[in-house]
């Protein structure tokens, strides 16, 4: 079986082989792909009129689905005199009108500017929830993943990478590549010394997760947020060794810095906007050794 092949099973039942007209699937498209010539109760309507509904219950879903979206009131509207989160809505409510067995949304708010973006996470939550519809969401935002999520499944090129809770995944990625995903900015290479102990490129032993193997290499995922930066070396409790700023760029309420090993390895870290570093500066970089996730390198 090669990976192109497989069999779709919904509810238990085979439907690789149904005509998707018949699979009973609701289908949000990424650029909503709404009848620009129809009204948005039009537009909501097409699915059950090409299933020859009767008019009267076509009226009366139509009317629920538009109300659960909240754009009952812009029935007459044309998609043209809608603002983009809107059209996503009507998209939405033509999916849900047929009553489907899964909701399957193609990255359905990646045309949508940040503030809308966190609107729509929030009502397809709600929607997915109050409805209990099994729902597959496809999207490349680990913020959006995270968001919408009970179950994630992290795929590269057409493999599994890692299936899991949301915070699994999170907290701790099976490889750097769902590292990366998941907003580990820093993949450092490790060798293992032994159990629970491992040793940077510059020679530095630190300690890494007791869970780990006792020999071997890989790659210590940090996330900026769980590191600091400190003018003085650190307790023995951390891992810590000296850097030099490079370049912080402020952020508001926090300020994110690229700092340099001696050995020429790049940090990330992300540090309070009361006391910055400054670029030229030594410094001190530090986490707890439970902060650092081993994972295997990209090569293995």
């Amino acid at each position: 079986m090669d990976v192109t092949s497989g069999r779709i099973l919904v509810g238990g039942s085979d439907v690789t082989r149904l005509p998707p007209a018949k699979r009973n699937m609701g289908f949000v498209f990424q650029n909503y792909a709404l009848f620009p010539h129809m009204t948005v109760a039009e537009n909501v309507a097409f699915g059950l009129e090409m299933r020859k509904i009767a008019k009267v219950e076509i009226a009366s879903r139509v009317n629920t689905a538009l109300s659960r979206v909240r754009l009952a009131h812009l029935a007459d509207r044309l998609p043209k005199q809608l603002s983009g989160g809107q059209q996503q809505r009507v998209a939405l409510a033509r999916a849900l009108v047929i009553e489907p067995i899964v909701l399957l949304l193609d990255e359905p708010l990646s045309n949508l500017d940040a503030k809308l973006r966190q609107e729509m996470k929030t009502e397809i939550r709600l929607l997915q929830k109050s409805l209990a519809l099994t729902t597959i969401f496809v999207t490349h935002d680990q913020d959006e993943a995270l968001s919408v999520s009970d179950r994630l499944v992290v795929m590269s090129a057409g493999k599994v990478e890692q299936i899991g809770t949301p915070r699994e995944v999170f907290e701790r990625p099976a490889s750097a590549f769902v590292a990366d995903f998941m907003g580990f900015a820093n993949l450092v290479p490790v060798r293992i010394d032994g159990k629970g102990r491992g040793r940077l490129r510059n020679g530095m032993s630190i300690a890494i997760d007791k869970a780990s193997p006792t020999r071997g290499e890989g790659l210590l995922a940090l996330r900026a947020e769980h590191m600091s930066l400190s003018s003085q070396p650190m307790n023995g409790k951390m891992n810590a060794t000296e850097a030099t700023v490079e370049t912080l760029t402020y952020r508001g309420s926090f300020i994110d810095y690229l700092v340099r090993l001696d050995d020429d390895t790049r940090l990330q870290v992300r540090g309070e906007a009361q006391s910055p570093f400054m670029p030229g500066q030594r410094t001190f970089v530090a986490w707890q050794p439970e902060a650092g996730t081993l994972v295997a390198s990209a090569q293995a």
